[in-house]
């Protein structure tokens, strides 16, 4: 039975990620291993930070079909991308044939040998970034239901492992968290950091206290912040203003 021929002891030892090379490369060779133990044929991961638009990601697909695939600007449209990335659940990809831009998608993929029968798993960062591991397997209906239910669980975990110590890496994790804040949300809490009411602030930059609150709000947002201080202390941290 296909419950049984997934070893899974060789499965848990994906999960530590501590001995992979922090690099294309080495996530790369991850999502191949995630597609050996777990008996899938193809698997992509990539995160984007939803503010600045910065994508990032990797995947076990042949060149031709990355090249292909980026020339014809599909990234745009791919439902199996973008609608996933608005969920906090899987999505097994038949739910997505319905879309307009899905057969588009695949009538290309299938001149790659690539087939329109996949799951992908979002996962929603603390910074506001979204990341999201696409799998694929070319198999019947009734062995696709079977496989997805066996190794779901598993793919979460891999997705929130693999996830989490991307966003741990220096350069790759920076050009998630970071956001883009425009030169007047960068002024309006560096006045705040320095004690300046609303009031004083709109004096100072000639500006009305609404309009300071309007900036306030879109840094907090940005920053995925709780509370005006909380927004104060990340702007601090990632260097937008200095501390007073």
């Amino acid at each position: 039975m296909l419950e049984a021929s997934i070893d899974i002891g060789a499965f848990v030892e994906i999960f530590d990620l501590d001995s992979v090379d922090k690099t294309e490369e080495g996530f790369t060779s991850y999502l191949n291993d995630l597609c050996e133990n777990l008996e899938l044929d193809y698997a992509t991961y990539c995160a984007v930070n939803t503010v600045s638009d910065q994508v990032i990601g990797f995947t076990t697909y042949d060149d031709a079909w990355k090249e292909h695939y980026t020339s014809q600007r599909f990234q745009n449209i791919d439902p199996t991308l973008h609608l996933p990335m608005r969920s906090i659940a899987p999505i097994d990809w038949q739910r997505l044939r319905e879309h307009r831009d899905f057969d588009r998608v695949f009538e290309h993929a299938r001149d790659f040998k690539i087939k329109d029968q996949g799951l992908s798993v979002p996962i929603h960062g603390p910074y506001g970034e979204v990341g999201l591991i696409s799998v694929t397997r070319d198999c019947s209906l009734g062995t696709w239901e079977k496989l997805r239910k066996n190794v779901i669980t598993e793919l979460q975990t891999a997705a929130v492992s693999l996830h989490d110590t991307v966003m741990q890496s220096d350069t790759l994790g920076y050009a998630l968290r970071r956001p883009q804040l425009s030169s007047r949300e960068c002024e309006v809490l560096q006045w705040t950091a320095a004690g300046k009411s609303q009031i004083d602030i709109g004096v100072i930059l000639t500006i009305s206290s609404r309009t300071v609150e309007v900036h306030l709000r879109s840094a907090r947002s940005k920053l995925s912040a709780l509370s005006t201080p909380q927004a104060v202390g990340r702007a601090i941290g990632m260097g937008f203003i200095q501390p007073k």
